[in-house]
C-alpha cells in the first residue's frame, strides 16, 4: 500500500481535502495518438475539417505537411489521462474549462504525457459536502513540447464522515 492510498476513494480518486495548492501530478499513463483516433473522433463529432482527415490535402495545402490531431480530442485525452490519479469516483461534475490553449501541434504518431497542478481550491458555498478544485493540466509530446493546456474547475466530493 502506497503512502497516500489511504486518502483515496474506493475507486481511486482523491477527495477535496486530499488536494493541496501547489501539488503536481506527473501522470504515469502516456498514449501514442494514431490516424484512427483522428478519423474516428472527427467523424463521431461530424467535423469534416480536412486538416484532420485528409492527408493529401495536408501534404499539398498546409504548412504542416501532415494531419493535425483534432484539438478537442487532444483536450479530452489530456484530461482523461489525469483522471485515474486525481478524480475518478470523486468528481461530482466538471464546472468548466478556461484558458484552453494549443501552443504546438500534436501530430499522428506523437506520444502524449500529462502533468496536473492544483492551482486553487475552495469549499462550496452552496453544498457543504463538496468543494471546488482548480487544476492546471498540461500535455507534452515525446519531445517535451507543450501541445495543450487548460485550467479545469472540478466540483469534488468531500471525504465522508
Amino acid at each position: 500500500m502506497t503512502e497516500n492510498q489511504h486518502l483515496r476513494s474506493p475507486r481511486g480518486g482523491l477527495y477535496f481535502e486530499d488536494f493541496a495548492i501547489g501539488l503536481v501530478f506527473e501522470h504515469p499513463l502516456t498514449r501514442t495518438v494514431t490516424q484512427m483516433d483522428n478519423m474516428l473522433f472527427s467523424n463521431m463529432t461530424l467535423n469534416p475539417q480536412p486538416l484532420h482527415i485528409d492527408r493529401h490535402f495536408c501534404e499539398r495545402e498546409t504548412e504542416w505537411g501532415q494531419p493535425l490531431m483534432n484539438s478537442l480530442f487532444t483536450l479530452g485525452l489530456m484530461i482523461g489521462i489525469s483522471v485515474s490519479d486525481t478524480t475518478v469516483g470523486t468528481t461530482i461534475a466538471n464546472l468548466g474549462m478556461t484558458d484552453v490553449k494549443f501552443p504546438h501541434p500534436l501530430f499522428e504518431n506523437d506520444t502524449v504525457r500529462v502533468t496536473t497542478e492544483v492551482v486553487a481550491m475552495r469549499e462550496s458555498n452552496s453544498r457543504p459536502e463538496a468543494g471546488i478544485v482548480e487544476l492546471h493540466h498540461r500535455a507534452f509530446n515525446q519531445n517535451d513540447r507543450l501541445v495543450a493546456e487548460c485550467r479545469r474547475q472540478a466540483f469534488m466530493k468531500r471525504r465522508p464522515a
